[in-house]
């Protein structure tokens, strides 16, 4: 797939390229690029960190009730 087709997808046709063609670093930073500029995107690789944003989250939202 060339650069230009890979810029053409959708986010999740995108991610699922990148899945399936993890030798393509272009794609792959492409791909990071767009997830980075995305407002309140979080990534998480645990559990643990996935709680602990749930709950950074719910203590914000509590102090500007």
């Amino acid at each position: 797939m060339s650069d230009l087709d890979y810029q053409q997808l959708n986010e999740t046709d995108l991610r699922n390229y990148v899945k399936s063609h993890p030798q393509d670093e272009d794609a792959f930073q492409y791909y990071l690029a767009i997830m980075r500029a995305k407002p309140n995107r979080v990534v998480v690789s645990t559990g643990e960190q996935l709680e602990a944003e749930i709950k950074k989250r719910l203590e914000k939202e509590k102090s500007t009730e």
